[in-house]
């Protein structure tokens, strides 16, 4: 399948990132190279940009799609290794890193890659195809209690403990092994009048499976200050948000960088000797205007935050 995608919040990631022409950055999450490839026309032959990404398939098209840059490179890793890859290149600071956190839309619209509860394929979900756990292997082998609280707390669905029950009843009579059995089995759990309301009865579940699978909420805020120590002074971190659990791992990290002291309010002075580590740019996240979610409706829940280290 041609690789398609259309990169979100595109001028709005650009115009944060205060791009040096000389510069070095990082795409933390390369995916269809939309936004690598508008950095890369900002900087200078004197300036690089490394893209990392997990999955092997983005990775060979950005590549291909990138080849005329001979200041790129690209590297098969995770985000959350982003100092080792550095140390790897023999590089002690970079100007800015950007992460879109979304999956792509090369991975929803592959049914064989199992994110898209809309088409049918094997329940895989994996971003790193070279990775052990998959989707089929959390829908068939994790108990209901485990089901229970990654469906409640990955994808804040109200009906998560009827739907893990129904799944552990239904993988009894044979292995669920396809995003379509998953979803009718979902649709089974929630009431007829609760699926009349919201979005796709499957979204959350979807989702929650998805996050587990990759971890994608473990690694953010211990991504976030690996960066910044790499950081070079007044270099930025621009990260797209997709929901509202890492929306709030990313503000949170934010609020805690910048802060210059961690002390209980009850302590007449401080002493805990914190310094800020620099400034949070937006105070409130950027979103896509009308005409951006009018012509890619999947930006419609993206959410942008900036971070700029102190000088």
């Amino acid at each position: 399948m041609e690789y398609q995608h259309t990169s979100v919040l595109l001028k709005e990631c650009i115009d944060g990132l205060k791009i040096k022409k000389n510069g070095i950055y990082v795409d933390g999450t390369l995916g269809g190279a939309g936004h690598s490839e508008e950095i890369l026309k900002h900087l200078s032959s004197e300036g690089s940009l490394i893209g990392i990404d997990q999955d092997p398939s983005a990775l060979k098209n950005a590549e291909e799609k990138l080849k005329n840059y001979s200041n790129f490179q690209a590297v098969h890793s995770n985000f959350h290794d982003i100092q080792n890859v550095l140390l790897d290149l023999s590089i002690s600071g970079i100007d800015g890193l950007l992460l879109d956190l979304g999956v792509s839309s090369h991975q929803l619209d592959t049914p064989e890659r199992g994110f898209s509860y809309m088409h049918d394929g094997e329940l895989d979900m994996r971003m790193d195809t070279t990775s052990a756990l998959t989707a089929s292997e959390v829908v068939n082998t994790y108990n209901e209690d485990e089901l229970t609280k990654i469906i409640k707390d990955y994808g804040e669905e109200n009906w998560a403990k009827r739907i893990a029950k129904f799944i552990v009843e239904e993988r009894k009579k044979k292995e669920i092994s396809t995003s379509h059995e998953l979803v009718e089995v979902i649709k089974k759990a929630i009431p007829a009048k609760a699926r009349e309301r919201g979005p796709h009865p499957a979204k959350r579940t979807f989702q929650a499976i998805r996050i587990e699978v990759n971890n994608e909420l473990g690694i953010i805020k211990e991504t976030i200050k690996s960066t910044v120590e790499v950081l070079n002074p007044v270099g930025r971190i621009v990260i797209i948000t997709f929901h509202s659990l890492e929306d709030r791992i990313v503000k949170n990290t934010f609020k805690e960088l910048a802060s210059s002291c961690v002390c209980p309010p009850e302590f007449p002075v401080c002493t805990c000797g914190k310094e800020s580590e620099g400034k949070i740019i937006t105070r409130k996240p950027v979103l896509p205007s009308k005409e951006e979610i009018d012509c890619n409706h999947r930006s419609r829940s993206a959410k942008l935050r900036i971070f700029e280290k102190a000088d």
